[in-house]
C-alpha cells in the first residue's frame, strides 16, 4: 500500500507537469487570431489567457468525471497495478507533447493523454480494460464532429459578417470594430479552454486517489485541492511557457482578418463550452482550426490549400496512437520490473523532457521549429488577394461604367466640333492642331470607357445567364420529378 501511495504521488506531481504543458502548448488556441490581426498585444493576449483558463477550471467537472469514471475500467483493474499504469500513461502523455512542442509538430495535448493512458492500460490488462463504448461516444465522436461544426459555424457567421459590412468592401479599416469584439471573443475561447482541458488532468488525479483510497469510488466529483492545483497550473503554463508559439502566430495567421477571427473564436467558444457541459473531451487545437478553416472559407472566392489541411489532419491522427505507443512502453517497463519500471520510466522521461528543454533553449525560435496548429489551419485557405465582385458590386460598376462612357461620349462629341469649327474659320495652326490632339485624347478615353462598359456588362450577362440556367435545371429537375 505505501509504495502503491508513492506511485500516486508521483503520477499527481506527472499530472500537475502535463496541467503545465497543457498549458503552454494550447496557449495560441484562444490567442492566435486576436494576436494576428492587432486586437491584442502578445504579451497581454498571454496574460488574459492565462487568467481566463484560471477561471474556466472552476465552472465545470463534467469532463473530469468523463476521464476519471469512463475511459478506464478501474473495477476490472488491480488496485496496486493502476496508478503504475496512470503513471505510464502520463509518461507517454508529457514526452510526446514536449516533443511535438519542440519540433513544432501540430498535436493535440487532449488526445495525447487518452492515447497514452489507452496504450498503458492495454499493455497492462489488456482490452478489457478500456470502456470502448465511452472511448467512441466521449472522446473519438467528438474529436471528427466538434472541428466540423465549429468549422460550419464559422463559415456561417463570417458569411453574416462580410454581407452585413459589405459597404466597407474595399476600405482597408472598414471592419476594424471587429478587432474589439475579438477581445471579448478571445477570452471566451481562453475560458472554454480552462473548462475543458483543465478537466482532464483532475480527472486522472481523480482517478489516481480512489485507486488507494484517498476518495470515494462512489462519485468522481474532483476534490476542491485538486480543482485548484490544476487551475493554478494550467494558468501558469499558459502564461510562462507560450512564448515559443505565440512568437510565430503574427506570421502564421496572415491572411486572417479582424471579421474572420470574431467569427472563427465565436464558434470555437460555442463548441467548446456546450461540449465541456455535456461531458466531451475535446481537442481545442482541433476546433480552433476547425473554426479558422471555416471562417477563412467564408470570405468569397477562398479555397482549400488540401495538401496543408490534410498535413494538419494527419498530425491529428497521429497524436493518439503515437502517445499510446510511448504509454504502451513505459507500461511494459512497470509490468515487467514493477516499482523499479517505474523508477526507470521516471527517469528517463525526466531525461527526455530536460534534453528538450534545454535543446529548445539553444534553438532560436522560427517557423520552422515552432508553429501554432491553429496558425497552421490558417494556410490551409488560400485567399485570392482582392476577392472577385458580387452580384450587386457588379450591377453598379455596370451602371458607373455606362455612365462614364456617356459622359466620354460628350467629351469627345465636344472637342471634335471644336476643331471642325476651328478648321473652318480658318483658326492658326497650333490651335488646329491642339484642338484635334484634344479629340483624339476625348477619343481615346471614349474607348477606354466603352471598353470597361463592355467588360462589366459581359460579366454581368454571364453571371445573369448562369443563374437563369440554374433556375432552368433546377424547375426542369422539378418537372421530372414530378412525372416520375
Amino acid at each position: 500500500m505505501e509504495t502503491a501511495a508513492l506511485i500516486v504521488v508521483l503520477v499527481i506531481a506527472l499530472a500537475l507537469f502535463f496541467d503545465f504543458t497543457n498549458g503552454f502548448h494550447d496557449t495560441a488556441n484562444a490567442m492566435a487570431t486576436p494576436i494576428a490581426t492587432g486586437a491584442l498585444k502578445p504579451k497581454t493576449a498571454v496574460l488574459l489567457a492565462a487568467v481566463l483558463n484560471l477561471v474556466g477550471a472552476f465552472l465545470s467537472t463534467e469532463v473530469a468525471k468523463t476521464v476519471s469514471g469512463g475511459i478506464v475500467n478501474e473495477q476490472d483493474i488491480s488496485h496496486a497495478l493502476l496508478p503504475s499504469l496512470i503513471f505510464a500513461g502520463l509518461v507517454g502523455a508529457i514526452t510526446w507533447n514536449m516533443l511535438t512542442w519542440f519540433l513544432g509538430l501540430p498535436s493535440s495535448s487532449s488526445h495525447a493523454l487518452f492515447g497514452g493512458l489507452i496504450g498503458a492500460t492495454l499493455v497492462g490488462v489488456g482490452v478489457a480494460g478500456i470502456n470502448f463504448g465511452v472511448v467512441l461516444s466521449k472522446v473519438i465522436l467528438p474529436a471528427l464532429i466538434a472541428p466540423l461544426t465549429a468549422g460550419i459555424i464559422a463559415f456561417a457567421a463570417t458569411k453574416i459578417a462580410y454581407g452585413i459590412t459589405r459597404r466597407y468592401d474595399g476600405k482597408p479599416d472598414g471592419r476594424s470594430g471587429f478587432r474589439l469584439g475579438q477581445i471579448f471573443t478571445s477570452s471566451m475561447v481562453a475560458l472554454a479552454h480552462g473548462t475543458n482541458d483543465a478537466q482532464k488532468t483532475m480527472g486522472v488525479i481523480t482517478l489516481a486517489l480512489i485507486t488507494v483510497g484517498w476518495q470515494s469510488g462512489a462519485h468522481h466529483e474532483p476534490q476542491l485541492w485538486v480543482i485548484v492545483s490544476c487551475a493554478v497550473t494550467i494558468a501558469l503554463g499558459t502564461y510562462l511557457g507560450g512564448w515559443r508559439i505565440i512568437r510565430t502566430l503574427g506570421k502564421g495567421l496572415t491572411e486572417v482578418k479582424p471579421a474572420q477571427g470574431f467569427a472563427a473564436e465565436s464558434s470555437t467558444a460555442a463548441t467548446i463550452l456546450a461540449s465541456s457541459a455535456l461531458g466531451f473531451a475535446l481537442s481545442t487545437t482541433q476546433v480552433a482550426s476547425g473554426s479558422v478553416i471555416g471562417s477563412g472559407l467564408g470570405r468569397r472566392g477562398a479555397q482549400v490549400r488540401w495538401r496543408t489541411a490534410g498535413r494538419i489532419a494527419l498530425g491529428w491522427l497521429l497524436t493518439l496512437p503515437a502517445a499510446a505507443a510511448v504509454g504502451a512502453l513505459a507500461a511494459l517497463l512497470v509490468v515487467w520490473l514493477d516499482v523499479v519500471g517505474v523508477i526507470i520510466g521516471a527517469v528517463v522521461a525526466v531525461g527526455i523532457i530536460l534534453s528538450l528543454f534545454l535543446r529548445s533553449r539553444r534553438n532560436a525560435v522560427t517557423s520552422a521549429n515552432a508553429m501554432s496548429d491553429v496558425a497552421d489551419s490558417g494556410h490551409a485557405v488560400e485567399q485570392p488577394e482582392k476577392p472577385g465582385p458580387t452580384r450587386r458590386q457588379t450591377r453598379i460598376e455596370l451602371v458607373r461604367a455606362l455612365e462614364k462612357a456617356d459622359r466620354k461620349a460628350e467629351e469627345a462629341e465636344k472637342a471634335a466640333k471644336r476643331a471642325r469649327k476651328l478648321k473652318k474659320k480658318g483658326g492658326s495652326e497650333s490651335e488646329i492642331k491642339a484642338a484635334r490632339k484634344a479629340a483624339e485624347k476625348a477619343a481615346k478615353k471614349l474607348a477606354e470607357a466603352q471598353s470597361a462598359a463592355r467588360e462589366w456588362e459581359a460579366l454581368s450577362e454571364s453571371r445573369r445567364a448562369r443563374a437563369e440556367r440554374a433556375e432552368w435545371e433546377l424547375s426542369h429537375s422539378d418537372e421530372q420529378e414530378a412525372q416520375r
